[in-house]
């Protein structure tokens, strides 16, 4: 009864338009002033709540790994990854789409975001394509869809969230995320390069080695950083939020000071531009880490736990059931936010299930990159919509073949752990 009275404010609260974030607060606010029969000590509690649920190491790493990325693409690197894609596949069907496809995953390493990846990549794509002669709504379903792998390739902010709200190690996360995230890219190249042969799209000319070099070194820079990150982390250098820290020295440094492509005078908009992605996402963070704590202390995971072995679900009919219902609220609310009020929900019952942790983070982030490309609230079609100056129906339909592939996606990792897990097992173990 209680999680139907928690459910149901929070649903009149989003019904009314107010932003999640604040639903998520208002509707802690509002079941304890009126059904808890928490004593006057209250607000101490949740201010204590807030407090130490922020107070973690690994939460610092979302602002640091977001203004790396915003350095990276008001500094031009997205178009050298982009040069350095379509020399490599350029020549092959649909080799440009390809390249589009290359250039979000190699942009998703170093930014973390998907709405930045498409941004970045598709204002230089999606108008490069169309002047080739790929269909306009294909192009913007390239893009859209491509642009989801900046949440699932590390290093990923929504691993990293998930990471901080599971208590999960971040470094196994995002090795979690390489298999699948490489699968995934090669699943969209697939689609491309037989759409491209039927339907015959144009080809672009065979770059010589020399151009793949000269290509090569003008993306060195972006392509450093990866390996600087990734690197790092698994070469026991420094943790993920020390990387994040580095990843944002080392874009501003490529940026400001070795190829000059930010001034200073531009500086104070980047930061500005960066602190408000980061405020937003952050101010999410605060307000599920109190929704979080009102279902802990009303025992509903726990609740949730023991329905579930009373009626004996097996590990998959959970799992089924879960990215059900994931795909639903993927529709309706962002990424960080479900991951946040789902994932401690959903972790008693896994654990309870004998299901890694681990791969649930991976199933979780996957039904999230879906979420992107889905209407209503698909905050990737929203961006392309915007780049491409179609309408969101039309961005929504360009984008359903590739959102149905990546459901068939979804259900091979769900069922198949192992993909996920090899590579952290591997590492850790």
């Amino acid at each position: 009864m209680t999680i139907l009275i928690i459910v149901a404010i929070l649903l009149a609260l989003l019904l009314t338009g107010t932003p999640i974030s604040i639903a998520l607060g208002a509707t802690v606010m509002l079941f304890i002033t009126i059904f808890s029969s928490f004593d006057g000590d209250t607000v101490n509690i949740l201010s204590q709540r807030l407090f130490t649920g922020l107070e973690s190491f690994a939460i610092m790493a979302v602002p640091f790994f977001i203004l790396s990325g915003t350095f990276l693409v008001e500094g031009g690197s997205a178009a050298k990854l982009v040069r350095f894609a379509k020399a490599l596949v350029g020549s092959l069907p649909g080799g440009l789409a390809i390249s589009a496809v290359l250039a979000c995953a190699f942009f998703a390493t170093v930014s973390g975001s998907s709405p930045a990846t498409v941004v970045a990549i598709g204002s230089i794509m999606l108008p490069a394509l169309v002047k080739e002669g790929y269909p306009k709504a294909f192009s913007t379903g390239v893009i859209a869809t491509s642009g989801s792998l900046g949440i699932l390739i590390p290093p990923s902010i929504v691993l990293i969230i998930y990471a901080v709200s599971t208590s999960q190690s971040a470094g196994k996360m995002f090795l979690a995320g390489m298999v699948p995230g490489a699968l995934l890219g090669i699943l969209l190249i697939g689609m491309v390069y037989f759409t491209a042969k039927i339907k015959k799209f144009p080809r672009s000319e065979s770059a010589s080695v020399k151009e793949i070099w000269a290509a090569f070194k003008d993306a060195f820079s972006g392509l450093l950083l990866v390996v600087i990150v990734l690197g790092g982390i698994y070469g026991g250098v420094f943790t993920p939020t020390e990387a994040a820290a580095i990843s944002a020295v080392y874009a501003f440094f490529i940026s400001v000071v070795v190829e000059k492509t930010i001034g200073l005078p531009q500086l104070p908009k980047v930061i500005l531009s960066a602190a408000n992605t980061s405020s937003m996402i952050l101010y999410i963070i605060t307000n599920a880490i109190l929704f979080s704590f009102l279902l802990t202390s009303e025992q509903i995971p726990q609740e949730l736990a023991l329905w579930v072995v009373e009626n004996e679900l097996s590990p998959y009919m959970f799992l089924l059931a879960l990215n059900i219902l994931l795909l639903v609220a993927g529709q309706f609310m962002e990424p960080s936010a479900i991951i946040l009020i789902l994932a401690p929900l959903a972790l008693p019952i896994a654990l309870q299930l004998g299901i890694d942790p681990v791969h649930l983070g991976i199933i979780m982030t996957i039904n999230m990159e879906i979420g992107m490309i889905t209407p209503p609230v698909g905050l990737n079609l929203f961006v392309a919509s915007h780049i491409s100056r179609m309408g969101m129906t039309k961005v929504a339909i360009a984008a359903f073949p590739w959102a149905i592939a990546m459901i068939g996606f979804l259900f091979l990792i769900t069922f198949v752990p192992e993909i996920s897990l090899w590579l952290p097992n591997l590492v850790y173990e």
